[in-house]
């Protein structure tokens, strides 16, 4: 018999082999400081398991398979009768098993000490590196709990189901199953982020339960056991929760039209639905409901970052692992000085990341004690969110260069990490509904700006160039009102300042330095390999490597 292998005509060199079966906190040193630093080393033993499945050959291989075969809509089983399931590949349901065995959707209500919204969020990041897209649910879940709470008999109902970390497949009535997650129903065609132009509406059945018709363009989590959502009612605009399936075991009175073919988040299902005067409660005051979903939405803001950051963090680690194996003209990649100045830069960038959007969880978790904490937590998390949720594609598509064509095939986790980064940046308000959500911030809560100046000026004195940043933002708090055309600008320094006062005050020095002096010392292009010289980029890349931490 012939051996076909014998007429081979190469053998396949210099090429990096798979980054699995490394864990993930283990290898994140910064991660590592930063839950010591805010309070939450008291979760050790759970980041080092959440970690170690993240990083996973068997993760991986999940997520790898969860993307390329992506849910499916079933309208009507064999008989003819609607019932509107979402059919997902087995490799969903073992992620989704596995992460919420490790409490990033509950682990902040649950947990009565502090640090605990950190710690929720570092298990977050970590999760969000095996795989982003089930994080939607989990994050979704997590975010409810405030709004599901507000109500004493919604919460009997639902907090126990949601806060379960034995997830539960099967899509039936809540009551029979072992766990529950939480959906959102919000955007509708004519308002986009503008809540105000909801056009669904409620009427009331007499009972304590509301019938709810309309349309919603994003549905995120069809499939979910209990989903919030907005109808107008004779007073307004206002919030309800509503099961997916009924007590009697039928699917809630709604009808998905279609899930979403989007670019990226292959593996999680958004979809568009009608509700056919679905069954829902009032939560919080009628004609309130906007005022009642902000809670939910601030969270989910905070997560969007947090994900964003994780994104950052695991194309940096591909990058790093890929450039110390493959070598180009007699060295590693990562021993040529252009690619030195490119990985430090994206290291910088990545730890930074880091540092703000754990900082707005520190203030969450400070925030009922502490009045000032509370104000850093309102106006930080909006700037983190846009900021990082900005840098995490240009992160992705730099990571992605750096491994040249192979980064560009869907083979590669690349491919997928590329597809995801936008999203964040127009999940719950893109980039100018979040910029003015700040000036807002600011003009609503005149303390607010107080607070976060106080931030910032806690890092005076660490470094010179800092100083004279600082001395020139005042500068824009005089007159907020006109801010409006420039407030993309001010929220960007905003963010720089902050994410340098975290690095001054609590990183090593060598990123501290390197980010000052690359962001805040001169003419900044935002692109990456633009650290000055007097940086040791070498260092600094190496520092990069996942495995050599």
């Amino acid at each position: 018999m012939r051996d076909d292998y014998a007429y081979a005509t190469h053998e396949v060199l210099n090429q990096p082999p798979p980054l699995v079966d490394f864990n993930v906190y283990g290898a994140d040193r910064t991660l590592q400081r930063i839950v010591a630093t805010f309070d939450a080393g008291w979760a050790e033993e759970k980041f080092t398991r959440a970690g170690g499945k993240a990083g996973s050959a068997q993760v991986q291989e999940w997520a790898r398979q969860a993307n390329r075969n992506t849910p499916e809509l079933r309208t009507h089983d064999r008989f003819g009768n609607r019932i509107d399931q979402i059919e997902f590949h087995p490799a969903w349901h073992e992620l989704m098993s596995a992460a919420i065995a490790d409490e990033p959707h509950s682990l902040a209500w649950t947990e009565k000490r502090r640090g605990a919204h950190v710690a929720r969020s570092a298990l977050a990041y970590l999760w969000n590196q095996g795989e982003t897209g089930i994080m939607c649910p989990i994050l979704m879940t997590y975010a409810s709990l405030p709004v599901i709470d507000s109500d004493p008999d919604i919460s009997r109902e639902w907090r126990g189901r949601l806060l379960s970390a034995r997830y539960d497949k099967r899509q039936m009535r809540a009551a029979d199953k072992t766990g529950a997650t939480c959906g959102m129903a919000m955007t509708e065609k004519q308002g986009g982020s503008d809540l105000r132009q909801t056009q669904t509406t409620a009427t009331s059945n007499g009972d304590g339960t509301w019938s709810i018709v309309g349309h919603k363009w994003f549905f995120s989590v069809p499939h979910s056991d209990v989903f919030l959502t907005l109808a107008r009612t004779e007073k307004g605009v206002s919030c309800f929760v509503c099961p997916g399936w009924l007590e009697d075991g039928s699917r809630n009175r709604l009808a998905v039209q279609r899930l979403k073919d989007k670019c990226g988040n292959k593996s999680n299902a958004s979809s568009e639905v009608e509700f056919r005067g679905a069954i829902g409660k009032l939560v919080g005051e009628e004609g309130r409901g906007i005022a009642a979903i902000l809670e939910m939405g601030h969270l989910t803001r905070i997560d969007c970052a947090i994900s964003s950051a994780a994104l950052m963090r695991q194309a940096l680690n591909q990058a790093a692992h890929h450039c110390q194996h493959r070598r180009a003209f007699q060295r590693a990649l990562i021993d040529q000085p252009i690619m030195q100045n490119v990985l430090a830069d994206l290291a910088v960038e990545t730890d930074a990341a880091a540092w703000l959007c754990m900082r707005v969880a520190a203030a969450l978790d400070r925030a009922e004690t502490d009045p000032q904490e509370r104000l850093i937590n309102r106006i930080a998390a909006p700037i983190a969110k846009y900021w990082i949720c900005k840098r995490s594609p240009q992160v992705v598509v730099e990571a992605l260069e750096c491994h040249g064509g192979n980064g560009f095939i869907e083979d590669h986790v690349m491919a997928r990490l590329y597809r995801e980064a936008p999203l964040n940046g127009v999940w719950e308000g893109s980039g100018n509904v979040i910029c003015l959500d700040v000036l807002r911030s600011m003009q609503r809560e005149p303390d607010c700006a107080p607070a976060l100046l106080g931030e910032l000026g806690a890092a005076r004195g660490g470094d010179e160039r800092y100083d004279t940043a600082l001395d020139k933002l005042k500068d824009d708090f005089t007159d907020l009102a006109r801010q409006e055309g420039q407030a993309r600008r001010f929220v960007e320094r905003l963010a720089l300042l902050l994410s340098a006062s975290l690095l001054i005050r609590h990183a090593d020095h060598a990123t501290a330095d390197a980010f000052v002096a690359a962001r805040l010392g001169g003419e900044w292009s935002g692109h990456f390999g633009d650290l000055p010289s007097g940086v040791d980029t070498g260092a600094l890349a190496r520092g990069a490597i996942p495995l050599a931490n």
